[in-house]
């Protein structure tokens, strides 16, 4: 098409969507048409042929009550229908009014009330063709497939209602449909496969089949009848007919018909949800009435086939699933039993990777390697549209068309007009890409889709003139590949979950032995130093002795190294201990062994260790436990844990200070509290006294920081917490709780 074409082309469907087809102004000729302002039912508009069919003129039935028009019984059972607002509930209307019979609709819509007065056609046929409705439920119900569902409904549609022609036609992602089932007599041209353009029915025209379940034509060559006022007194706006039975069409709808060779139609909308799935359209070479209780019979077949498709479909897509897990499970087991990581396991299993897929290749990407199987695009290329689909940030990618989305896949459309990817968020590259094929087929469409209506001149400027050809066009679909289905979809999503959980699964056993490592290095080191720290610690002591004042060779500065080598020593072995219980708890080991203990005899000899170390500073320390307060806890890791913290606080109050230790009942808690006058800890510091080597450094020379650390795991493994409050210059407490009967481990 060229661009002057083109151009004009857009703005002809430009005005066949700015067609007002809700707002046509007219109706079919097969009924009469009016509203009403209520309460007093006074007559606002009405169609043109109401001399016609009720032998009243417009003009003096504009602006009387409808009484006058039909008569005051006829008007009370309107009445009562209008308080319906859903039609399924209404009592039927049935009028016989200037010696025809008329059945009768009533809705609400933009503050008016519609009623239709439609020409009742052969009433005696309708009973026994709609008595056919329950049988043909049950067949529908009873359909194994999709199609079948669709055949069952099209062949039962067309013998119940007599059009030459039923067919179901849905609508693809691209907005094109596809007929996919035709009952047809035999002289018509038939349309089973064919493809239509998405211009052959306008978005706005969508619109209305998705909110209006049926609409019928009986004579498409009928002429459109005015109403009359053209405008609603009321707002001086054109009257909304979305939701009339009469409301008159399109003459460019009208005219495709004919060119199809048929004067009546009726479509039926199938909805999958809130969404146009597709319509099943009826066409008849002559003019045909359809019953109202036929239409009705005909829009149920329409509703349950929408549900059955729902449900169905859902039944395929759980098949397509249940398809893929074997596979998957092959898959996964795959990346379990890989010795390096879970895409060298993939990188086993090609064969099993591109049946996953239904792909003509694949490649597996993990930092530097690349693994290409089957038909793929080159090294390359494969890299640079992995590193773009990285940028997408999505988890799962899949186009059928990749070369709409990524303009370098055209260079490669043969091996990868659609992919599939599934990486992983780690930090080096890494994914898995399927490509299809470019798939050339050739679709059977019934018009040109890419000039699919001619052009006229019209008084409103350029119009879309229906095509008077319908010449099968063969277009080939370059660039496009089988779609991804949602077997595939779910597989591509399945195998990243299970690669991702075996990589995590993967991270944690290298972190487990890590730790394991760590501690079994901590165990050497500390048994392996503990024996000749010993040995250093008896030499020591013998050396103190030998040189020591009354000694055989004294001497002042040895003995001052000896005490300094001796002090070495023990700090050596503290920080022995504490690393040994470091690493049992961040493994998760550490251990207690609980008994019965009485916290007053347990302050009693706290108080006889620590006193003294508090008095070389001239600090007051005091101990106070409630009366006969009892529990079960390991004594030697509480005491370890008194130790630290009333240590930790002789260390940094200074002079003439004081410290009190205080246990108290809790309910079912002991809670203990060790409370300073020193120096204090800052707020910002406050929150990692006890992480692991957190200390103060200014007059600490020699803290470890793991004290803190230990102690907190000591507490935890009784089942207790601890927490810390403090205000710089004023002093600290620590309070921790420990249950009456604590747990054996932790």
């Amino acid at each position: 098409m060229n661009p002057l074409d083109k151009k004009a082309f857009e703005e002809l469907l430009a005005n066949c969507d700015d067609e007002p087809i809700r707002t046509p102004g007219a109706i079919q000729p097969h009924g009469v048409l009016l509203t009403l302002a209520e309460p007093e039912l006074r007559i606002l508009q009405i169609s043109a042929n109401v001399q016609t069919l009720l032998g009243r003129t417009p003009d003096e039935s504009v602006g009387a009550p409808l009484e006058h028009l039909i008569g005051a019984e006829y008007t009370q059972q309107v009445e009562l229908a209008a308080q319906h607002d859903n039609q399924l509930e209404a009592p039927e209307l049935f009028f016989s009014l200037n010696g025809g019979v008329f059945e009768g609709f009533v809705h609400r819509h933009q503050g008016v009330l519609v009623l239709e007065l439609e020409v009742q056609a052969e009433p005696a046929k309708v009973a026994g063709q709609a008595t056919n409705l329950g049988r043909m439920l049950q067949r529908l119900q009873a359909a194994k497939s999709l199609q079948a569902l669709y055949e069952i409904s099209v062949q039962e549609i067309q013998a119940i209602t007599g059009y030459d022609r039923v067919l179901i036609y849905r609508f693809e992602e691209e907005g094109h449909g596809q007929v996919i089932a035709e009952a047809s007599s035999p002289s018509m041209e038939v349309f089973q496969g064919l493809f239509f353009p998405a211009s052959d029915i306008p978005e706005q025209a969508r619109e209305l089949y998705r909110t209006n379940w049926l609409r019928i034509i009986p004579d498409a060559d009928y002429q459109p009848v005015p109403l009359v006022p053209k405008l609603r007194p009321d707002t001086g706006q054109p009257l909304d007919l979305s939701f009339a039975n009469l409301r008159s069409v399109s003459p460019i709808h009208c005219q495709y018909m004919k060119n199809m060779g048929v004067l009546s139609s009726m479509s039926i909308s199938l909805l999958k949800g809130d969404k146009l799935w597709g319509l099943i359209s009826c066409g008849n070479r002559q003019p045909l009435h359809v019953p109202h209780e036929l239409r009705s019979a005909c829009q149920t077949i329409g509703q349950v086939l929408s549900l059955q498709i729902s449900a169905m479909e859902a039944l395929e897509v759980s098949r397509q699933r249940e398809a893929k897990v074997e596979t998957l499970a092959q898959l996964n087991q795959a990346m379990i039993d890989s010795t390096e990581n879970v895409f060298d396991g993939l990188a086993q299993q090609p064969e099993l990777l591109l049946a996953l897929a239904d792909a003509g290749g694949v490649a597996i990407i993990e930092d530097k390697q690349l693994h290409r199987y089957g038909n793929c695009p080159e090294p390359d290329d494969i890299r640079a549209l992995h590193k773009w689909l990285q940028a997408s940030s999505q988890k799962v990618f899949s186009s059928h068309q990749l070369s709409l989305l990524y303009p370098p896949a055209a260079a490669f459309t043969q091996v990868a007009s659609g992919v599939l990817a599934m990486s992983l968020p780690k930090p080096v590259d890494n994914g898995v890409l399927w490509f299809r094929p470019e798939v050339k087929e050739n679709i059977n469409w019934s018009g040109d889709p890419n000039k699919p209506l001619n052009l006229e001149d019209s008084e409103s400027g350029l119009r879309l003139r229906p095509r008077t050809s319908f010449e099968i066009w063969k277009v080939e679909m370059a660039g496009i590949a089988t779609k991804w289905s949602h077997g595939d979809l779910f597989a591509a999503n399945d195998l990243r979950r299970s690669a991702l959980e075996s990589d995590l699964a993967r991270q944690v056993l290298r972190e487990q032995r890590a730790v394991q490592a760590r501690d079994d290095l901590v165990a050497v080191v500390s048994h392996d130093l503990r024996n000749p720290m010993t040995v250093i610690s008896m030499l020591c002591g013998m050396m103190q002795k030998a040189f020591s004042s009354d000694g055989p060779h004294t001497s002042r500065r040895i003995s001052t190294a000896i005490d300094t080598m001796q002090q070495a020593a023990g700090r050596m072995n503290t920080l022995l201990e504490d690393l040994l219980d470091t690493s049992k708890i961040d493994a998760g080991r550490y251990t207690i062994k609980p008994q019965a203990l009485e916290v007053g005899e347990m302050f009693e000899e706290a108080q006889a260790l620590l006193t003294p170390l508090a008095l070389d500073k001239d600090i007051e320390i005091s101990f106070q436990a409630e009366p006969q307060l009892s529990i079960h806890a390991d004594p030697e890791r509480l005491f370890q844990v008194l130790s630290n913290l009333v240590g930790n606080a002789i260390k940094f109050t200074p002079r003439r200070g004081k410290i009190g230790v205080v246990a108290m009942s809790s309910g079912e808690d002991i809670v203990f509290s060790v409370r300073d006058t020193g120096e204090g800890i800052p707020q910002d510091q406050l929150p990692h006294v006890f992480d692991r080597y957190w200390t103060i450094k200014d007059g600490n020379p020699t803290g470890t920081g793991l004290g803190l650390y230990i102690t907190q795991g000591i507490v935890e493994a009784h089942g207790g917490r601890i927490e810390a409050e403090s205000e710089v210059g004023t002093g600290t407490e620590f309070r921790f709780t420990v249950p009456r009967s604590a747990i054996t481990t932790s």
